[in-house]
């Protein structure tokens, strides 16, 4: 069972994520050779103060 996880910024619609696990879905049945069913896609917000970049939390980037 493949269980892909993604981390984002808050902000994304319901429907984007709706969207965004129809495509991966997508994705890893045809390349995984895997179900629909068998597919979870785990979305997980992480705010801006809690993520960096080169140094830098990213709620401190304007």
């Amino acid at each position: 069972m493949p269980i892909v996880r993604v981390e984002l910024w808050p902000g994304r619609t319901h429907a984007q994520k709706a969207e965004l696990a129809r495509a991966i879905t997508d994705a890893v049945v045809t390349i995984a050779h895997t179900t629909p069913e068998a597919t979870i896609v785990i979305f997980e917000d992480v705010p801006k103060e809690n993520w960096a970049q080169g140094g830098v939390l990213a709620s401190d980037k304007r």
